[in-house]
């Protein structure tokens, strides 16, 4: 069988093991230490903006502590983007409030400015005004931020940014993860960098960053006994982990690169297929582009593709199925214009680590020459 060609896979530089034998020859195991202390401030100074960033364990529990921050609790409802993965909208679960789905735009394939007007004021009509929102710039493209903000802005609701695949990305020169009310990043195995597992929680108030840290690490009092007046999680990323991290961050530009390098392959090479359509940055948007995504023609077309990459041990997914179809959610509210509906039926994911080589390229590549020769 032909080597695998993976979707995303982790892309180590080198300089993690230096960081990670710190940890160990400091004993520094637990999670807390100086390379927690030290991926937040590289976090802090990458992102600008005067951010603060708590590590976590997961971009999920990211999303939920803000929940928590948030005060969403039993009976609140939280306006989510319908094109995303589940973790976007889980927590919401979790802390026994409703998610509301609403559609996506074709030119970012994100939250649709249109359709989040709507929900809101439906909900309102209904009496049950949305506690947040939670809007994600889909595979590193940056959602419409003027227009979701300002629609945010002018109801007084507030925004958790979903940045986990966003790291890099960049709306006028402004980095994703700086523009919510708090924003949530993933160092998940497959993301552009990554801690093998962990996310991060981003804030513009050192006091609610700080608040973070003590809910996350079990809420533990300040006392000589283990004293807790409040319900704590064990979210606090570890020391050893944050190591590789450290690590990452020196590279996050040169993979950031790499990613885009690998769009424009894909771009150039099925240039001439009129069957392939991408999408491109509007102006002032910049995406890390963490996939490299396609929209073919039909579903059939995006199957047949999909199958014949597969056979060839090659990775490749369709686009997230959208919130509003998955069965766990079949009886959530939600506002649609079947755009999200649409990307899923023809949309299909390639490969794009930032590891990638020519030779796998060529093996992509002569996969779309099979198919569109046959065709």
């Amino acid at each position: 069988m032909k080597a695998k060609i993976w979707l995303s896979s982790p892309h180590m530089s080198g300089n993690e093991q230096h960081f990670i034998n710190d940890a160990f020859s400091s004993n520094w195991i637990a999670p807390l230490g100086p390379n927690v202390n030290g991926f937040e401030k590289d976090l802090q100074e990458y992102l600008k903006e005067d951010t603060y960033v708590a590590a976590l364990s997961s971009g999920t529990a990211a999303i939920h502590m803000a929940l928590i921050l948030l005060d969403v609790g039993p009976g609140d409802e939280v306006i989510c983007q319908s094109k995303t993965f589940s973790a976007s909208a889980n927590p919401i679960v979790y802390r026994g409030a409703t998610p509301v789905f609403v559609d996506s735009e074709k030119d970012t394939w994100n939250m649709c400015p249109e359709q989040l007007e709507r929900a809101i004021k439906d909900r309102i009509d209904k009496s049950n005004k949305p506690k947040a929102i939670i809007a994600v710039h889909l595979y590193g493209m940056p959602y419409k931020v003027d227009e979701i903000h300002s629609i945010a802005q002018n109801y007084d609701i507030p925004v958790i940014e979903d940045s986990a695949e966003a790291l890099g990305s960049s709306f006028h020169d402004r980095k994703c993860g700086t523009f919510g009310d708090f924003g949530i990043l993933s160092f998940n195995g497959n993301k552009i960098i990554t801690t093998s597992g962990g996310g991060a929680l981003t804030t513009k108030s050192e006091a609610l960053k700080n608040k973070a840290v003590f809910l996350s690490t079990q809420a533990k009092e300040d006392a000589p006994e283990y004293l807790h007046k409040t319900i704590g999680y064990n979210y606090r990323m570890s020391n050893v982990v944050a190591g590789i991290g450290r690590g990452q961050m020196m590279v996050l530009d040169d993979y950031v690169e790499k990613r885009r390098s690998n769009y424009k392959f894909y771009r150039n090479e099925l240039n001439g297929l009129d069957q392939i359509v991408f999408v491109d940055e509007p102006e002032g948007f910049f995406s890390n582009r963490w996939l490299s995504c396609i929209l073919t023609e039909s579903f059939e077309m995006r199957e047949d593709l999909r199958q014949l990459l597969t056979e060839e041990n090659i990775e490749c997914r369709p686009l997230w199925k959208p919130m509003h179809q998955q069965p766990v959610f079949k009886d959530a509210p939600h506002y649609l214009n079947g755009v999200s509906d649409d990307l899923f039926e023809k949309g299909l994911c390639l490969p794009s680590g930032s590891n990638l080589t020519d030779n796998e390229f060529d093996r992509i590549l002569n996969c779309f020459k099979t198919y569109f020769v046959q065709c």
